[in-house]
């Protein structure tokens, strides 16, 4: 167990995730003066000319310089043995071998005692390794055997299902284009997907790093290495209807054209387009497997945290996109 007293978190990434599990650790009960002294740097290629603060002590945040795609493993080792526990908040895009390389580092790092790989998405365990557009995510499962074969890290992979921004503010990936009015249904209306919005996975790795009074819980829930978070796990009919109801409650007078996709469909895309990315998300998304569970496995269920919904996040954010 890290000494609570006197805890260091490395953050790799400052963008849209790390921001938010940034803000979390800020304000999280356990990041108080009075339960623990949390240290957290930020490592990212181009640090900002000054930190940004705690919202309640004022306390620092540092940043540290280096570029994780470029940097060797006993390079990145050396920066991660300064601290206790590394939060992988940045991944997207990444060359081949990046994630193999941070792991590695991660743990040739003896004062590293827990790291969160980059693995927010969908549960690349039941996607699996292999054939066609599953070679995507290869490499995450390699990641996770070259945890599981160690015993000395403490590690956590938190499959938050897609981010609710990626579906409805990412045109390409095919699912929600608000601008044009159009949602599909990838693989049939009935396929489900769950999503999570940044902030809410934010929050839940928050508790997984610092986990205060659910200590226990968060404990139990990840023995596995793997834990389940969401906001909601909904249909894209479900998803059709919502984006409706809010653009009429909001006074928009647009029409939601659906666009049903089938498998087949969506097979024969990836066979013509085997080199385009989104094409084999659809396919992933199309084929339903490893991609939605039950609100009951999350953890944030098993806690009692109320992550947003779907139609809530929606309400807060579609004028935006809108723009």
């Amino acid at each position: 167990m890290t000494d609570r007293a006197h805890h260091s978190i490395l953050l790799l990434g400052k963008g849209e995730l790390g921001t938010a599990i940034l803000s979390s650790l800020l304000s999280h009960h356990s990041s108080s003066p009075s339960a623990t002294e949390t240290k957290i740097t930020i490592l990212c290629r181009n640090p900002p000319d000054s930190p940004p603060l705690a919202p309640k002590d004022q306390r620092p945040v540092s940043y540290q310089q280096a570029d994780i795609t470029s940097a060797t493993v006993d390079e990145l080792a050396e920066i991660f043995n300064s601290h206790d526990t590394v939060i992988q908040a940045s991944g997207f895009g990444f060359p081949p071998g990046t994630h193999i390389k941070i792991a590695s580092a991660a743990l040739s790092a003896p004062n590293v005692r827990h790291f969160i790989p980059w693995q927010f998405g969908v549960d690349y365990g039941a996607i699996g390794k292999g054939s066609g557009h599953k070679e995507l995510f290869d490499e995450f499962l390699q990641v996770r055997d070259l945890l599981r074969a160690q015993t000395h890290t403490k590690w956590t992979v938190v499959s938050s299902g897609l981010f609710m921004s990626f579906l409805f503010g990412v045109k390409e990936f095919g699912a929600v284009d608000l601008k044009a009015g159009v949602v599909r249904g990838l693989g049939g209306w009935d396929n489900k997907v769950t999503l999570t919005d940044v902030e809410g996975i934010g929050r839940m790795v928050g508790e997984v790093v610092l986990p205060g009074e659910h200590g226990q819980a968060v404990e139990d829930a990840g023995r596995g290495g793997v834990v389940y978070i969401g906001g909601e796990t909904v249909t894209y009919k479900q998803v059709a209807d919502m984006v409706e109801e809010v653009l009429r409650e909001k006074g928009w007078r647009m029409e939601v054209t659906r666009e049903e996709i089938g498998v087949d469909e969506i097979r024969r895309r990836l066979e013509r387009n085997s080199g385009d990315k989104m094409v084999r998300y659809q396919s992933i998304f199309g084929e339903g497997v490893g991609v939605w569970w039950e609100k009951e496995k999350t953890l944030n269920y098993r806690l009692g945290i109320p992550l947003r919904g779907v139609r809530e996040w929606l309400v807060e954010n579609i004028e935006g996109l809108l723009q």
